[in-house]
């Protein structure tokens, strides 16, 4: 697999940064702004964020945070397996609605970049998974919103094993039809 893999919706791509390994384990570079730049990517990240799921099957998201403060953010597994998702929701978008999804693990050590304009989630795949990511913007309370994760509109196929664990905020997201998306792609007239 390459570095850099486009998927079907522009601007969000898969990362599989190289692996040095030994007897002793492996060495990786989890974020190189060069080597970012020479592959066409210029985001200035922020914040780190690093989350720990204890139960199989927990969801978070579909999450974003709306303009003036909205986030493009570069997500990977520290430890356990996870199923990342990506949104398109901007308005005007071709690919408006659209979603993708990857195995994220601490074995594979793929990195999913996902730019502004995208919903994001993720569900694990097994107990005490941890979720590491960079984040453009700082949070910000006021401009954190979501969209419900098993919205029949959307479609994800999220292959839960059981009932999702959900916190309340994701509990009483909107669906997207009751969602007034804040992002304008920018080859809408």
């Amino acid at each position: 697999m390459d570095f850099l893999t486009e998927t079907k919706l522009p601007g969000v791509v898969l990362l599989n940064p190289p692996r040095f390994g030994d007897a002793r384990g492996f060495f990786s570079e989890s974020w190189n702004r060069k080597r970012m730049l020479e592959h066409g990517i210029d985001i200035d990240f922020v914040q780190d964020n690093h989350s720990i799921s204890a139960a199989v099957n927990t969801v978070r998201g579909l999450h974003f945070q709306s303009p003036p403060h909205a986030q493009a953010k570069l997500v990977r597994c520290g430890r356990g397996v996870l199923f990342d998702v990506a949104v398109d929701v901007r308005k005007g978008s071709p690919s408006f609605g659209e979603w993708v999804g990857y195995e994220l693990s601490a074995e594979n050590g793929l990195q999913l970049l996902i730019p502004e304009g995208f919903l994001h989630g993720f569900a694990t795949r097994v107990p005490d998974t941890e979720i590491i990511y960079k984040c453009s913007d700082y949070y910000s309370p006021e401009c954190d919103g979501a969209v419900r994760f098993d919205d029949s509109d959307i479609g994800i196929e999220w292959g839960l094993s059981g009932e999702a664990v959900l916190s309340e905020k994701d509990q009483k997201a909107p669906l997207m039809a009751d969602f007034d998306s804040p992002f304008v792609y920018e080859g809408a007239s």
